[in-house]
């Protein structure tokens, strides 16, 4: 398997399958922001010339807000969205994406990870436990009576 950066016609494939690999209609959480804005960060997988998955993530750099120190910046590597094909789930796909956002945003010297999924999604909760990252249960965190399920990695 090749783990590899996002390219405009990887983008255009995951649009194309995001919604069968999901199981649902989730395509709109595939925003060209991630690929064109956002996308530096961004990775896919493959098996041969087939793509087998995907992870859309960037790092977010946030300023010291008292602005004692304002070149302290704490930066954080944010995963927006990963699909894995269904024929190769539990395969370790997922987790070599995400070991190599990792050593992406250790290189840009990210101090944590951050992701964030809705409850009830026991395939991301599981996935995210057992590679060691916390989890937290906020309520109204994406709004009133929007429930989500935080995770978090200190890297």
């Amino acid at each position: 398997m090749n783990v590899r950066r996002i390219t405009k016609r990887d983008f255009d494939r995951i649009v194309e399958v995001i919604d069968h690999w999901w199981g649902g209609p989730i395509s709109t959480f595939a925003h060209p922001i991630f690929f064109y804005e956002l996308g530096d960060e961004a990775l896919v997988i493959e098996q041969g010339s087939e793509m087998i998955g995907f992870l859309l993530g960037f790092v977010v750099p946030r300023v010291d807000p008292t602005g004692v120190n304002p070149s302290d910046i704490a930066r954080t590597g944010y995963v927006h969205l990963v699909g894995i094909h269904p024929d190769y789930r539990r395969r370790g796909v997922g987790r070599q994406l995400y070991d190599r956002f990792v050593e992406e945003c250790r290189a840009a010297r990210c101090v944590r990870m951050k992701a964030i999924t809705t409850p009830g999604n026991e395939g991301s909760i599981r996935f995210h436990v057992a590679l060691g990252w916390n989890m937290q249960d906020v309520e109204d965190y994406a709004g009133p009576g929007r429930r989500r399920i935080v995770f978090t990695k200190p890297l």
